[in-house]
């Protein structure tokens, strides 16, 4: 006995990439007309890293440490800028979403959880990407920020951590119900990780239980990356090491997204 398959029935029964590349390019276009958001994403780490030159750039040398303190400071800053813009920029606008309506609507579509958080990791990433590339630029191209490695390394380091930034963005946004308390996630999620990640002490003359803190956050390993980077001239095994621990935080923060995302809002 033949049994006949409608073609629309199997083709919603196999996976496909259809609706994360919708999804996607969705978010892509909303960037494109945001262009504030834009501006934020492209512009505003580039400007920090010039404030931050200009704030070192009459500092006296330490003759104990012969490389410049904007050098010192900066490699780490351009892996904690681009982290900290793409958290607040991705949790408000996942945020939003909800609050318009439009998630639940996407929701109640054939489009997966899974689906939706990739697209909407794809598309910033793809900004934090522009981003990570546009503050390198100034800063090794227009303020003579240097380091012993390839500042190619450094771009890929800045960029990963952007995107775990994105990842933590997501996963943020969905314990929050508005906005503001997106935003009030910052100071929970984000300022531990600047205070312990080794910018002002390093992590290992840290008090032993707040050392233990650090190594379970992203950012310590994205800053130890960029270390090495500003140390090396070749890429070492610890920054690759630190490097796949920034993006597996990115790979289990959006599998949390996922399993917490709510399909109705409160």
């Amino acid at each position: 006995m033949n049994i006949a398959i409608d073609p629309g029935t199997a083709s919603r029964r196999t996976p496909t990439l259809r609706p994360y590349l919708a999804t996607t390019s969705r978010i892509l276009r909303q960037l494109r007309n945001d262009h504030r958001t834009v501006a934020m994403i492209l512009v505003v780490p580039a400007l920090l890293m010039t404030l931050l030159y200009f704030i070192y750039k009459d500092t006296p040398k330490n003759p104990l440490n012969p490389v410049p303190l904007f050098d010192r400071v900066g490699i780490s800053m351009l892996g904690i800028l681009p982290f900290i813009v793409m958290f607040l920029i991705t949790a408000i606008a996942m945020q939003r979403e909800r609050t318009s309506g439009t998630l639940e609507r996407l929701l109640t579509t054939p489009l997966s959880k899974i689906d939706l958080l990739a697209g909407y990791g794809s598309a910033f990433s793809l900004a934090a990407a522009g981003q990570a590339a546009v503050a390198c630029l100034v800063s090794f191209g227009l303020l003579g920020l240097d380091s012993a490695g390839n500042p190619g390394w450094v771009v890929l380091i800045a960029m990963v951590g952007a995107v775990c930034g994105v990842a933590l963005g997501l996963l943020a946004s969905a314990f929050a119900r508005t906005e503001f308390q997106a935003v009030q996630f910052m100071p929970v999620v984000v300022a531990p990780q600047i205070f312990l990640c080794g910018l002002l002490v390093p992590r290992a003359e840290l008090p032993g239980w707040l050392e233990a803190i650090s190594n379970v956050m992203p950012l310590s390993y994205a800053v130890d990356a960029l270390q090495q980077v500003s140390t090396h001239p070749e890429a070492t095994g610890a920054m690759w090491r630190d490097l796949a621990v920034v993006a597996g935080f990115a790979v289990v923060a959006l599998c949390l997204g996922a399993a917490t995302l709510r399909r109705r809002t409160p």
